[in-house]
């Protein structure tokens, strides 16, 4: 593995073990859906509600096709179907359209499926998708938050930013600090608490259901919630924790007895 770590798949036991073993075991295709950052819009809307949707400017099957004229002067580039390939315009006046076209080229070539054996992105028809970007006229970076959700119950989330260092903030359901460290440093001081704190716990309480373990991001601009994606395998299963019993109490949160049940295996 990645990490250095020997994974135990016959009988997963920390967090790392098992969101592997879903990889190989766990194979649904409403998750490839959801993982495709365009066609898990509709399922938004209709889940939870539009207004929670990041408006699509446009979507198209290669970089050649893109009609930067019937574009805003700000908007953000992505691929649909993998994590990165990620081009973000500011101005249309000084917007690198050959730097642009490389990376999305790149991009749309590459199938996470192969690199890191991510089963959900294995289906996606890759295309490059247009948001509107996202700015809050309060904050000078982006702010991210992520929910880890077992079987619907969101039990912890991280803040990280979308600038050029990483940081993660892990915080209980109530927003008290936590002690994980998944290898990043903590932003200090801390994060104050959005007012859409709860509302973002309860959306993602909402699109959880059924589903072992997922990551789901939201985004909090000037005090609105919009749905950033679902996250099967956070950081791919590969980022080790400070300490072996961090990643086995989160593993204890994946309950997968059930699947087990299915594929003739055993806890």
């Amino acid at each position: 593995m990645q990490n250095g770590q020997k994974l135990n798949l016959k009988n997963p036991q920390t967090f790392n073990e098992k969101l592997n073993w879903m990889k190989i075991h766990l194979h649904d295709s409403l998750f490839t859906r959801l993982a495709d950052k365009y066609e898990v819009k509709e399922y938004i809307a209709q889940k939870i509600g539009s207004s929670y949707v990041v408006p699509t400017l446009g979507i198209w099957n290669n970089f050649e096709e893109i009609d930067f004229n019937a574009l805003p002067n700000e908007f953000i580039l992505k691929a649909t179907h993998n994590s990165g390939g990620i081009v973000i315009c500011h101005d249309k006046k000084t917007f690198d359209k050959e730097t642009s076209s490389k990376i999305l080229k790149n991009a749309l070539k590459q199938n996470w499926y192969y690199t890191s054996c991510e089963w959900v992105y294995k289906g996606i028809r890759p295309r490059i998708l247009a948001d509107t970007l996202l700015k809050d006229k309060n904050k000078t970076e982006l702010q991210d938050y992520k929910f880890w959700c077992f079987n619907g119950e969101p039990k912890i989330m991280y803040i990280t930013n979308k600038g050029k260092n990483i940081y993660e903030n892990f915080y209980d359901m109530n927003f008290n600090p936590i002690n994980i460290n998944h290898g990043f440093p903590r932003m200090l001081p801390e994060y104050s608490k959005p007012n859409t704190f709860e509302g973002m716990r309860q959306l993602a309480t909402t699109l959880s259901k059924n589903i072992p373990f997922v990551r789901i991001d939201f985004f909090d601009i000037d005090g609105h919630i919009y749905f950033g994606e679902f996250t099967f395998y956070d950081w791919g299963g590969m980022r080790r924790f400070k300490t072996k019993e961090e990643e086995l109490m989160l593993g204890s949160w994946i309950d997968l007895s059930s699947y087990f049940k299915k594929t003739d295996q055993t806890l």
